[in-house]
């Protein structure tokens, strides 16, 4: 101990130093107290928000939640509403009756005007064949015809002279048949005389007046043969005459059968519309049959392909809002034109054969034809096969 305080005496400096550590562990002790009683002030404030009770227990989150609650209930029911007012599908299409040209008759192409994708007018020349054999039959049968036409003015002339010589001859038998007449009344007029005094009549005399009778009696026929023989010259005329004229009419026949066949060498649209799938050029030899362009004509439709449970309450003039796939920011109008009385597929080239196997019911779609309402659509680059969604407005 003593050592000890010498050493201290002898060392105050090494005294200060311990001394002060003792007095900076208890400010560090008496530091921890004092935070050792804020935390436990800290533990005993926080003890009443613990106290606080859930969420789902407070009235207000009841109070919004039905509040959300009866909006979506509203905003559901008001949706239905809606809903239901409407049928739509997206098997939907533009359609047209597209008509397809094809050559008729064999032969070089000498002219096909550029008309792709233009719109055209009925009539217009569209191709030209090379004109060949079809045009020299042409010709030909309009000679025909003229020949036809000089035989009947040739037999009409024969008709004329017929008819001339017919009364000359007429005319020339009068005299003998009046003779005859004559002699025949003295004949019997001599032989009547006779019968009553033979001597009031000679034998001569009657028998002078039989022979001339029998004489003019054959003069008159032979005039009238004559006259046959003319009349019936004026009907083997008249004949010649309805010949030629059944001559022309086979004549004209032939012409108009080779018209139509030299019709074959324009191609011309048979309705207006826009030439599309041009498949040929100048130059190409085309055959019978063979496709040479299409024909887009301007009236078109939808064809809306509906499922059958859709169809209850659609009738055709209820109006439809049109969505065409290209022009997505605008809306047609329409109107249903007719519901077809069949599902698509009982057309199909091999029906379905549901009466054996395992049969599986499936929704069948039912095609509905959509017309387009006004004249604004044709403004619009829209053709066949393109896609449409139509919406149709039942209630």
């Amino acid at each position: 101990m003593a050592e000890r305080k010498s050493d201290d005496q002898d060392h105050p400096a090494k005294a200060e130093d311990r001394t002060g550590d003792n007095g900076r562990k208890l400010d560090r002790e008496g530091g921890s107290g004092e935070a050792a009683k804020d935390d436990g002030e800290d533990k005993g404030d926080d003890k009443p928000e613990n106290d606080k009770p859930p969420l789902y227990k407070r009235p207000l989150f009841w109070i919004v939640g039905g509040i959300v609650l009866a909006l979506l209930i509203v905003g559901g029911i008001l949706y239905w509403l809606h809903a239901r007012r409407y049928v739509s599908t997206d098997d939907a299409f533009v359609d047209a009756h597209i008509v397809r040209l094809s050559a008729q008759t064999s032969g070089k192409l000498v002219r096909v005007p550029d008309y792709d994708n233009r719109h055209v007018p009925q009539g217009q020349l569209l191709a030209v064949i090379e004109p060949g054999t079809p045009a020299a039959q042409l010709e030909e049968a309009q000679a025909s015809v003229a020949q036809a036409d000089a035989q009947i003015q040739q037999s009409q002339a024969r008709v004329i002279s017929a008819q001339a010589t017919l009364r000359q001859q007429a005319a020339n038998a009068i005299a003998p048949a009046a003779q005859a007449l004559h002699a025949s009344h003295d004949y019997q007029r001599y032989a009547a005389l006779q019968r009553l005094d033979p001597a009031a009549a000679a034998a001569t005399q009657v028998e002078q007046a039989r022979t001339q009778a029998e004489s003019n009696n054959a003069q008159a026929l032979a005039a009238q043969r004559q006259v046959d023989t003319a009349r019936a010259d004026v009907a083997a005329a008249r004949k010649e005459v309805k010949a030629g004229y059944a001559q022309r009419a086979a004549a004209l026949a032939r012409v108009r059968e080779a018209e139509v066949v030299t019709s074959y060498l324009r191609v011309v649209a048979p309705v207006a519309g826009q030439v599309v799938n041009r498949q040929v050029n100048v130059g190409s030899y085309v055959a019978p049959g063979q496709q040479l362009m299409a024909l887009v004509p301007e009236t078109m439709w939808v064809t809306a392909n509906f499922k059958e449970t859709q169809l209850k309450n659609m009738r055709p003039g209820q109006h439809v809002d049109l969505r065409i796939d290209a022009y997505p920011g605008v809306v047609f109008a329409g109107h249903i034109d007719s519901i077809q009385n069949g599902a698509g597929q009982a057309f199909a080239l091999l029906p379905a054969q549901n009466a054996t196997g395992n049969y599986v019911k499936v929704v069948q779609r039912v095609p509905v034809r959509i017309l387009f309402d006004g004249a604004e659509w044709r403004r619009y680059a829209i053709g066949p096969g393109m896609s449409v969604v139509p919406r149709v407005t039942v209630r």
